[in-house]
């Protein structure tokens, strides 16, 4: 396995300004990276890092250092893992990530504000406890079921940190 190097934003781009190839992997959301993103950055999610896009960045890793961004650092970190893990060499996480490259003034590129997933999350469940209780009031008492099964969800979620409704908002055409 190889070493993973932390780099903080304002060096890197000392680096790309001297003229050294970089290879900046942003691993957030296509909305988020559609939203603002490091000027340079290539856009390939987190949940992508598998397969032969693994295989292929692992390769690209063998010609080049490669910098991995993310939102502030977490996703980044586990992408940069899983690029050691599977042998890529010269791996740097950008500490901090987008937020502290924008913070310190470096280049970034903006474009179209998106909804976060979060929030989405919360309006779908929202919408869907208060379809239950309308439909319980109004067609029968047994809809109710479905603002428990959204409660339960819930709960399910916050206690292992998956949420299954956020997977499927993920899936959704406008956060491709």
């Amino acid at each position: 396995m190889s070493s993973i190097i932390n780099i903080a934003p304002a060096d890197l781009e000392r680096r790309r300004q001297s003229g050294e190839a970089v290879d900046l992997i942003d691993v957030r959301t296509p909305p988020e990276f559609r939203e603002l993103h490091a000027t340079g950055a290539e856009n390939i999610p987190l949940d992508e890092l598998r397969g032969g896009t693994l295989h292929q960045l692992v390769a690209r890793a063998a010609e080049r250092p490669m910098f991995v961004i993310c939102q502030s650092g977490g996703r980044s970190a586990k992408a940069s893992a899983l690029l050691s893990e599977a042998g890529a060499p010269n791996i740097h996480n950008v500490a901090g990530g987008t937020q502290a490259w924008s913070q310190v003034g470096l280049p970034v590129v903006r474009g179209q504000v998106t909804m976060s997933l979060e929030r989405q999350v919360r309006i779908a469940a929202g919408s869907l406890v208060l379809l239950g209780i309308a439909l319980a009031y109004g067609v029968h008492p047994w809809f109710l079921g479905l603002s428990a099964f959204v409660g339960a969800g819930l709960v399910f979620a916050g206690l292992t940190n998956t949420c299954g409704m956020g997977m499927l908002l993920a899936k959704m055409p406008w956060n491709r």
